[in-house]
């Protein structure tokens, strides 16, 4: 099923509150950001981001991961694997962490997102800033050798159109906030550099 995205009516106006963001991210004592995890299927995307989260909740920080597999059962359920479906998807995914960093919280977003045109309009969603690339550069030969759920061998098969790194294409970020070497480092290692990258943006305290 494919959904198109209705132009906006002219009688649907923002509505500015007193609680604002600002107010929300004082309460939390953070700075509210979007970190979005792209790599191929198998690179980590899910795991680092999983780990990076327990990490800032053990520091004391609100947040909440979007998860590309779990978003599927519900907001985007109604949602298939074509190219326009799949743009879809990640549109309504951005519009929904912006919602949640205008919440005051730290967004994890782990998605293939594999077309940089994408991962821009994500970007543009939100101020300066506030979103983070997180690319988790895994190589395709080991995202294979792991493929947790037989993926990548469906694909070869051909059982599996349109699969990203074998029959579609996937735009590697070029200068990503954030650029992982998922294929040397320890999972340790990965989370500590998220952590560090925060601290630096001044995101979380350090």
């Amino acid at each position: 099923m494919t959904t198109a995205v209705k132009p906006k009516d002219e009688n649907i106006v923002w509505h500015e509150h007193s609680v604002d963001k600002a107010f929300r991210s004082q309460l939390k004592s953070q700075k509210p950001a979007v970190l979005w995890f792209t790599g191929l299927s198998g690179s980590g995307k899910s795991t680092v981001a999983g780990a990076l989260e327990t990490r800032l909740a053990q520091l004391g920080y609100h947040t909440y991961l979007l998860d590309g597999d779990n978003v599927r059962h519900g907001l985007c359920s109604d949602l298939g694997f074509s190219e326009q479906d799949r743009r879809e998807n990640i549109r309504r995914i951005g519009e929904l962490a912006k919602l949640m960093a205008d919440a005051g919280l730290i967004v994890l977003s782990a998605f293939i997102s594999p077309h940089k045109a994408e991962r821009e309009l994500v970007r543009n969603l939100l101020p300066d800033g506030e979103f983070l690339e997180v690319y988790v550069n895994t190589p395709i030969e080991v995202c294979e050798q792991r493929d947790p759920k037989g993926l990548y061998k469906k694909a070869r098969a051909g059982e599996i159109p349109n699969f990203t790194g074998i029959s579609s294409v996937y735009e590697a970020p070029e200068t990503p906030e954030i650029d992982l070497p998922a294929g040397d480092k320890t999972l340790d290692e990965l989370v500590e550099q998220c952590i560090e990258a925060l601290e630096a943006r001044k995101i979380i305290a350090n």
